[in-house]
């Protein structure tokens, strides 16, 4: 059975570049990214943690911890932190979890139960599946899961995007639409009433008996 949206985050103990961490501890009472890598020194990834690294500011503005992992030993890890500071020009100051036992990427089901013991001699395309982001609540719940293909990188932009719709539909009884940003319309749920919607948003727009509009809440 794969994870799905609204499952726990599986706990688990592991190395980091930052010392041992319980993960479900480490989130705290916040929300959390976990994003996953096929090896050190790919091409592709070390694009995608520079990136990370420059956005660790936002993500912080929205009580998201985040944190990567990498199917290599921590002791691989500094090298190529040097190596993603020179290519993007941002230092990776948030912890990279190493998994050579695999045992992350396993229990997260991104390889196999068959993929082995330890990352040696393994190459990128035989962990081409370990590509995931995983957006995790204050409640330990999966609330995001994207994969990608090893010659994509990811967009977090989007994932900011993804979190600031989280974020909000978890305190309004709203949906957002396709595309939305920050700031834009919203759509109230069926769950809300006519009356109710009047008194919670004020004006709204009826698009379809089931889609109506409203200013995104301010609070």
């Amino acid at each position: 059975m794969s994870l799905r949206i609204n499952d726990i985050a599986p706990d688990f103990t592991a190395e980091t570049t930052q010392g041992t961490i319980s993960f479900h501890e480490w989130i705290g009472d916040g929300w959390a990214v976990l994003f996953s890598h096929p090896k050190n020194f790919t091409p592709v990834c070390t694009t995608e943690l520079g990136t990370m690294a420059g956005l660790e500011g936002e993500f912080r503005k929205r009580n998201v911890k985040i944190i990567g992992i990498s199917v290599d030993p921590v002791a691989n890890h500094a090298k190529w932190q040097d190596d993603i500071k020179t290519a993007t020009g941002h230092s990776v100051n948030y912890p990279l979890i190493g998994d050579k036992d695999l045992k992350v990427a396993k229990l997260y089901e991104m390889l196999p139960a068959g993929a082995g013991e330890t990352s040696e001699g393994r190459t990128p395309a035989d962990n081409a599946t370990v590509r995931s982001v995983y957006v995790i609540g204050p409640d330990k719940k999966i609330k995001l899961v994207l994969t990608y293909p090893m010659t994509t990188g990811r967009n977090f932009d989007e994932i900011l995007r993804a979190i600031d719709s989280m974020q909000l539909t978890a305190k309004h009884q709203v949906a957002t639409p396709a595309n939305w940003k920050q700031g834009e319309d919203v759509i109230i749920t069926a769950a809300v009433s006519n009356e109710d919607a009047i008194k919670r948003f004020g004006a709204y727009d009826t698009i379809l008996p089931y889609l109506r509009k409203t200013k995104q809440p301010s609070a």
